[in-house]
């Protein structure tokens, strides 16, 4: 099949590589526009566009998806399908009716699963413990076209958003090659989603990464893997901003929440029921270092806590 792949970050990198390296012809990408990035904030182009212009595909950066060049280009490539993978921006119809076989959408989640923009990081934090991605038909409302076919990932005890984003980005691109197949022999069987059981995953803000220490550590844990790489979990040490990139629950003297407990070895914070010893931490202005690292550097007074 002729296709136009549709996607920006990194994460969509394995399933452009398998589909070029596949039977079927990637005639053109669409992405993001480059963006400004590092000291010097000079402008960048997407990891996907990166990739396709040394693979020297055709590449498409609009502003908005839907703009009529966009629209004449694609209707004159043609398409059988468009694949996508964290394209991150909404399509209109125009754009959905070209291909023969529709847009198809490559999902870090088992739809009707959290729907939205942050699958897995929410599936983290909620404590689910299986999660998987699925491919599906585009269509106008958010995430809720027929599926075609779906793969399962158990969620580790340890894993960040980041570790599971990577493992479903390369598993899943294995399954998105399958449904380009399946779409090209006519042997495709989309379904549709149960609207019933319907859960929703919007982007996480720096707000939603603030830790709250009342809650069990148990639940921390989550929301600091959940947040892991981005926009990562803080809270607040002497009025300023400190990042907590990790951490574990432990058997200890229990603590009162944000209440510390230094030693030579370890740091640890009471919580709303339990212990996190913390891993690795990031001050405001430094680095990231273990936490009994940054602690030797620190002068305590004795009823200090996080905020």
């Amino acid at each position: 099949m002729r296709l136009v792949f549709a996607g920006t970050p990194d994460v969509a990198l394995p399933a452009l590589n398998a589909l070029v390296g596949s039977d079927h012809e990637v005639v053109a990408v669409i992405t993001r526009p480059d963006a400004p990035s590092g000291r010097g904030r000079t402008l960048h182009p997407s990891p996907v566009a990166a990739r396709a212009a040394e693979l020297g595909i055709e590449t498409l950066k609009p502003e908005k998806a839907g703009a009529p060049e966009v629209v004449a280009r694609l209707t004159e490539l043609a398409p059988d399908c468009c694949p996508v993978v964290a394209y991150g921006a909404l399509l209109p119809q125009r754009l959905l009716d070209i291909p023969t076989h529709g847009w198809v959408n490559l999902h870090f989640s088992l739809l009707p699963a959290w729907r939205g923009a942050a699958p897995v990081q929410h599936s983290i934090m909620a404590g689910d413990q299986v999660t998987g991605a699925c491919t599906f038909r585009i269509v106008k409302a958010l995430d809720a076209g027929p599926v075609f076919d779906q793969i399962t990932e158990e969620i580790g005890a340890t894993d960040t958003a980041g570790d599971l984003l990577s493992r479903l980005a390369d598993r899943g691109s294995e399954l998105l090659l399958a449904t380009m197949d399946a779409l090209a022999a006519g042997t495709a069987t989309p379904t549709e989603q149960p609207e019933a059981e319907v859960s929703y995953a919007s982007k996480l803000t720096v707000e939603d990464a603030m830790i709250d220490w009342d809650r069990p550590a148990i639940e921390i844990d989550r929301i600091i893997r959940g947040c892991q790489p981005a926009p990562g979990a803080w809270t607040t040490l002497h009025g300023d901003r400190f990042k907590i990139n990790s951490a574990t629950v432990v058997e200890a003297e229990a603590l009162p929440p944000r209440g510390l407990r230094v030693t030579k070895k370890a740091v640890q914070v009471g919580t709303g029921a339990g212990v996190l010893e913390l891993g690795q931490v990031q001050a405001q202005g430094k680095k990231p270092m273990r936490a009994a690292d940054w602690a030797r550097g620190v002068t305590f007074a004795g009823d200090d806590s996080f905020g």
